[in-house]
């Protein structure tokens, strides 16, 4: 599995995983439950992971949909 995606933001999540699935490419969130550690207060980011060889694949879908890749 690669890391396609990294953000504080729930909702871009949600959407990035909508987009993925709707081309049949599976992901796998990282990170959801963090909440209860920290007090909901959206410190620590979420994680999307996507398998390698849908990588190069699900990059392209979030670039045609102005969505910001941003990973550490």
């Amino acid at each position: 599995m690669k890391e396609l995606l990294r953000t504080n933001d729930p909702t871009i999540v949600t959407f990035v995983t909508a987009l993925l699935k709707a081309e049949d490419i599976e992901c796998f969130a990282l990170d959801v439950h963090m909440s209860v550690l920290e007090g909901s207060i959206g410190i620590m980011p979420r994680r999307l992971m996507v398998a390698d060889a849908h990588l190069f694949m699900a990059e392209a879908i979030l670039r045609d949909n102005n969505v910001e890749m941003s990973r550490v």
